[in-house]
């Protein structure tokens, strides 16, 4: 029955930023950094070659154009799903070193935006082949034995101080709708501070709802698992300016 009262609120009160039946997939949070060894212990569902430029995505079908972000920097590839991929829920996108050292992401806080690009010809053309040559750049550089740890194997971790998260549960067009989502939130869910909700207006008829902020990756980690098994499956990560 709780399924199918947020299947009817998400589809009349509420206006997510994905539909992956409709238009193409985008998303915010943290990227999964391939590690051979969570292969072998089964951790995520495919091998990949860590010397490769690669990404792999669960609902992704092979071939399909993305467009990697590191919005701090605004360093980004443009890049083909290699294959799809079972990784652990917290992590938006698996992708190899390479991608992730080209990007300079913080191997810690591994955080992008990423979105699928429409098959335009014009503009796959036109962004493959700069794609391409910094691949080819990429490729000629020394791979080097730096050790970059992943996030699911991590004890305890903080960001820095300047950065804090807030998970996004859903816009709504009505206050209301944002209200009861709140409300049944709060009473349904034992292990979740339901003090970290908060609803933020930001316009006439729109209303977001939000939990947050965190500091702690792993309090961040632990609630964002929480919502996506209680049945928010369109929930995204946001970096806090």
């Amino acid at each position: 029955m709780k399924i199918k009262i947020f299947i009817f609120l998400f589809f009349i009160g509420c206006s997510m930023n994905y539909d992956l039946s409709v238009i193409p997939l985008n998303s915010k949070g943290f990227a999964y950094i391939y590690n051979e060894q969570d292969y072998e212990k089964k951790i995520i569902s495919k091998n990949f070659d860590n010397y490769e430029t690669s990404i792999g995505h669960l609902n992704l079908k092979a071939g399909s154009l993305v467009k990697i972000i590191n919005p701090e920097n605004k360093k980004f590839l443009i890049l083909k799903v290699k294959k799809r991929v079972a990784n652990p829920a917290f992590f938006n996108i698996l992708i190899t070193k390479p991608v992730a050292e080209y990007l300079k992401l913080d191997p810690e806080i591994p955080y992008v935006e990423f979105y699928q690009i429409k098959k335009n010809k014009s503009f796959v053309a036109d962004r493959a082949e700069t794609t391409s040559e910094e691949k080819s750049v990429y490729s000629k550089a020394p791979v080097t034995s730096v050790k970059i740890d992943n996030i699911s194997t991590i004890k305890t971790l903080k960001v820095k101080e300047v950065k804090t998260f807030s998970i996004i549960l859903g816009t709504f067009y009505s206050l209301s709708s944002a209200e009861t989502l709140k409300k049944n939130l709060s009473r349904e869910l034992y292990n979740f501070n339901k003090n970290k909700l908060l609803i933020k207006k930001e316009g006439k008829n729109k209303f977001t709802l939000l939990a947050g902020s965190y500091k702690a990756i792993n309090l961040l980690k632990n609630d964002y698992i929480v919502l996506k098994e209680y049945g928010l499956e369109q929930i995204e990560i946001q970096i806090n300016e």
